[in-house]
């Protein structure tokens, strides 16, 4: 199949199969059962793929003694056993059925190496809790799991295995996104991803740090934190140097996740994401001997809910909040953002998007901006175009911070009006996100996009930083010609003299009275 279609085609092929399977199931929910299937389909590939190299087959392992599980365990992390392989299900055919699935992913579970537990512990318990989902008795369910089974077993298994079923999931995710905004599901267009990713990567390019460690309070299916790896990688930060934090409130999304560093080829060392709510369980932290030691990491991007209602009672002095103020209780967009910015180094760099209210709404959101302000904090402030997001079409923007700087201006860019509309959509282009780029490293004033504001500036318009105080965008009215005008007037008149007169002429030789 992989010499035939290329992936873009293949993932086309997948995202059509799936769609027409998915019958009535929501596809928020359908989109995590069939990256589930995927996912054990890549650990399947990937023992089959060590025992190869390994000069063995799975029929080795039909047998496997308590030596052959714990040397795959050592080196992959898990073991699955012969009758639960990916490609054993597919040789089933018609025999195959939702017990053998639910069977297998039980068994998963209690194979995991201890040390690989956070990792991989009931990382299929969505797919698990889902297949009775598939249909209305055993019979339908039965061959809704095997029709999902060929599908997936359309992807190739190859050495570069993630640049085919990465590029699937990633697929996968956009697409269902698109049609899953009643399902409240969130996605982060990859170009905002990729904006944010440029910017904290070019900056953390410059510390020269052999070891980086990234963070995203709201890490969804961790898409933001593998952009902003993508980003350093390029930067000349090797992949396994890379550390990866975040924290998902959702099961299910959070399972993706980890599915999705997994399949990106990061090791158990470099994956600390955690299953919680960010607002009321601070992390990251280390909890040995039940202590509270914070991890300070050297770059955050974070996009999160906007202007969710959080519980702000007894916040005043939780030490991420202290010094700012307590986000009110109907926006916990600045809960976010302080959130963040204590889990910095000293030395860090963040970005967060948010709803634009964020730059001059009052009250508790105006004294946390106040201080931000004072501390020198706030560097860059980038406003987004409209309609860029499938589940709101808000326009948003991009505060970048850092915890110290030394200098106190701000950069003001407004990129309201630079996007390409696809369909219903709109979306950066390259020369798009490149423009911008240039704008936050050049950091000075670009006509009608640009403006470098001092701090008196800011403080001269009350704190307030909405972007069209300090970026003039209007277009001026066209001067008008006064002398021209009056030409063109005269000229009229005197054309209008000149047909009134054969006008007249015209009736006296018929005899009538003219005008």
């Amino acid at each position: 199949m992989a010499d035939v279609l290329t992936k873009q085609e293949l993932a086309s092929k997948i995202w059509s199969t799936a769609d027409s399977l998915r019958g009535k199931i929501r596809a928020n929910e359908y989109k995590d059962y069939i990256i589930g299937f995927m996912f054990y389909k890549f650990l399947s590939d990937k023992e089959e793929s060590f025992l190869e190299e390994n000069d063995a087959t799975k029929e080795d392992i039909k047998d496997a003694d308590d030596d052959t599980i714990e040397m795959i365990q050592d080196a992959l992390g898990y073991f699955i056993g012969y009758d639960d392989l990916f490609s054993t299900w597919v040789d089933k055919g018609i025999n195959l059925g939702v017990s053998d699935v639910s069977e297998a992913l039980g068994r998963f579970n209690q194979l995991i190496k201890s040390e690989y537990k956070s990792v991989y512990e009931n990382i299929f318990s969505t797919l698990q809790g889902g297949l009775s989902k598939f249909g209305e008795n055993m019979g339908s369910r039965d061959k809704a799991v095997r029709d999902m089974v060929d599908m997936t077993g359309e992807i190739p298994a190859t050495n570069d295995e993630y640049d085919v079923m990465g590029y699937i999931y990633e697929f996968l995710i956009y697409k269902f996104a698109t049609i899953a905004k009643e399902d409240g599901a969130f996605y982060t267009p990859h170009e905002v991803s990729k904006l944010i990713s440029m910017i904290v990567a070019d900056a953390i390019s410059g510390m020269n740090k052999q070891h980086i460690q990234v963070y995203d309070p709201t890490c969804g299916s961790a898409g933001l934190l593998l952009t902003i790896g993508d980003a350093l990688m390029k930067a000349g930060v090797s992949h396994d140097e890379i550390e990866y934090f975040g924290q998902e409130l959702i099961t299910e999304t959070y399972n993706l996740s980890r599915m999705n560093l997994v399949m990106k080829g990061c090791k158990p060392a470099q994956i600390k994401v955690r299953n919680g709510d960010t607002l009321e369980d601070d992390w990251p932290y280390f909890d040995e001997n039940t202590s509270y030691q914070p991890v300070f990491v050297d770059a955050v991007i974070s996009n999160p809910p906007y202007s969710l209602k959080w519980n702000n009672v007894d916040k005043a002095n939780d030490i991420r909040f202290k010094g700012y103020g307590v986000a009110p209780k109907s926006k916990a967009d600045y809960a976010f953002l302080l959130h963040s910015l204590y889990h910095l180094r000293p030395d860090g760099i963040m970005g967060i998007v948010l709803p634009h209210g964020v730059l001059f709404r009052g009250g508790a959101e105006g004294t946390i901006r106040k201080q931000l302000i004072e501390n020198n904090q706030i560097e860059t402030i980038i406003g987004l175009p409209a309609n860029l997001f499938y589940n709101t079409s808000i326009p948003t923007t991009i505060l970048i911070l850092r915890k110290n700087r030394q200098s106190d201006d701000v950069l003001f860019i407004d990129a309201s009006k630079d996007f390409v509309q696809e369909k219903k959509q709109n979306v950066l282009s390259e020369d798009n996100l490149n423009k911008i780029f240039d704008a936050v490293k050049g950091r000075q004033d670009v006509d009608k996009f640009a403006h470098l504001a001092s701090k008196q500036e800011i403080v001269d318009n009350d704190y307030n930083l909405n972007i069209p105080r300090y970026v003039d965008t209007s277009e001026p009215e066209p001067e008008i010609d006064l002398d021209e005008v009056y030409a063109e007037l005269d000229a009229v008149e005197s054309e209008e003299a000149k047909c009134v007169a054969e006008f007249n002429k015209m009736m006296a030789e018929l005899g009538l009275k003219g005008i």
